[in-house]
């Protein structure tokens, strides 16, 4: 067969099979344009037309994406919103915190448990707690080598244990080190000044019951004072205690008591009280992300030129718009009796237009002044069952890791991208490839025909005679 007439079946089965665009092979053919083919060129063009169906499942995927993304930035919105109103249910939270103030903090300090009772108090502190404490003898320095001997400690259970000086430990650095990994129940060191050095052993724990004694062997050390352990003495609301230690807890309940220094003519009172700050801050973190979740759904339902966002009609979206605007509606009546703070707007919490909320801090600092319990009554409730667990309810159907409204539209949108890849994959595989190759194999073919073409032409030229020279003619 001639490249023409292969040429020509090559065409024919190529236009029939892949549908492709012939016009290069042609023009080449007939010497129109170019007397070659760019195949890869053209294999590129035919199989981006190909394509297609790939290109709209892309762009399927691509707003899945965004889907995906603005959905999860929604969920982390109201996530943050039902850790602030459960931080504000909690009974050992913001509105539970407290604060304590000390008439005189020199001489003792506090610190209360979130829900202690709030009230005033008055302490004496008569004396401090002490440590337990024994010195040895001078020596030249802690390197100066000891005699071989050996000394014994007692501790308070009776419990006797004696360190050899001497052979291993030979200087007062060695026993203190010595002691000190031995665990003892005291810390041993070396005190050095310019009379020389001394081994200075101190209980770890203050207070009378954990005395210690320490007594010198035969050679070696010999321990020349001591200091006697004793309990602080204090009076809390007149009741006199005892405490080993200077930190005091069980005096008050809840209430923790640093005793500072010791002034027995001095009444300190203790104030204990809300913490308002905290309660502040917790109630105005509650606000600051209930709006960046209602601006983030306003966005959604937002025209940008033609259209709204990618979740506008996203049924969870709308119902999560609505909870939000609903919820803020709740009103708290008390079993009996009035409260002062009955909704958001009494303590300064309005909403603006644009559905996001204001809070006035003047007015809200005043109502946790001046009405603490009622506001606390507000988010809480009687018994935890206020406005903050009402929102936490309403949220959990949203955000329950399990079958929370985000998590089933999550996994839907995940299914279906998923399903799109696999799509895609096996169109590839199934289709583009073997087609691509086709398509070389063809238009490799149509090439190398078009190249055989001149010569071919040059051929038939000859045979008819018109290759001759015409001025050779008659």
């Amino acid at each position: 067969m001639s490249s023409v007439s292969a040429l020509n079946s090559l065409l024919d089965s190529t236009s029939s099979t892949s549908g492709i665009d012939l016009s290069q092979i042609l023009q080449a053919a007939t010497g129109a344009a170019s007397t070659g083919i760019d195949v890869t060129s053209a294999v590129n063009s035919a199989v981006t037309a190909a394509q297609a169906p790939e290109t709209a499942w892309k762009n399927q995927e691509t707003t899945l994406q965004s889907q995906a993304t603005a959905l999860t930035q929604l969920q982390t919105d109201a996530t943050n919103i039902d850790n602030d109103v459960q931080a504000l249910n909690s009974i050992t939270g913001p509105l539970s915190a407290r604060t304590v103030t000390s008439s005189d903090s020199s001489v003792v300090s506090a610190s209360a448990a979130s829900g202690s009772a709030v009230g005033n108090h008055t302490v004496v502190v008569t004396s401090l707690a002490s440590t337990a404490s024994w010195a040895s003898g001078t020596v030249a320095s802690a390197t100066t080598a000891l005699a071989a001997g050996s000394f014994t400690i007692t501790d308070p259970t009776g419990t006797t244990t004696t360190i050899s000086t001497g052979t291993g430990t030979s200087t007062l650095n060695d026993v203190a080190g010595t002691m000190n990994s031995d665990n003892l129940g005291v810390t041993a060191s070396v005190i050095t000044d310019a009379n020389g050095a001394r081994l200075a052993i101190v209980s770890n724990t203050s207070g009378a019951a954990n005395n210690f004694t320490v007594t010198a062997g035969t050679g070696g050390l010999t321990f020349a004072s001591a200091v006697t352990g004793a309990n602080a003495s204090l009076t809390v609301d007149g009741i006199q205690i005892a405490s080993a230690s200077n930190t005091v807890t069980g005096a008050l309940p809840g209430i923790t008591l640093n005793l500072l220094n010791a002034s027995p003519g001095t009444n300190v009172s203790l104030a204990i009280a809300p913490d308002t700050t905290q309660a502040a801050t917790a109630i105005n973190k509650f606000v600051t992300d209930y709006n960046q979740a209602v601006s983030d759904l306003n966005t959604q339902f937002t025209f940008s030129g033609t259209s709204e966002g990618v979740l506008a009609t996203d049924s969870v979206v709308r119902s999560l718009q609505s909870t939000l605007q609903g919820a803020l509606d709740y009103t708290y009546s008390p079993a009996s009796g009035t409260t002062s703070m009955p909704n958001l707007s009494s303590m300064g919490i309005s909403v603006n237009n644009d559905g996001t909320l204001t809070a006035d801090s003047a007015t809200l600092n005043n109502a946790l002044q001046n009405n603490y319990s009622d506001v606390q009554n507000f988010f809480q409730g009687a018994s935890l069952n206020g406005f903050a667990n009402s929102m936490d309810q309403q949220l959990t159907s949203f955000i329950s890791p399990a079958d929370g409204a985000f998590t089933v539209d999550l996994s839907s949108i995940s299914t279906e991208y998923k399903g799109l890849q696999t799509d895609i994959s096996n169109f590839e595989t199934d289709y583009i490839t073997p087609l691509k190759a086709q398509l070389t194999s063809e238009y490799s073919q149509a090439e190398i025909l078009l190249q055989q073409l001149p010569t071919e032409m040059q051929q038939i030229n000859t045979e008819l005679g018109l290759n001759k020279n015409s001025s050779s003619g008659g």
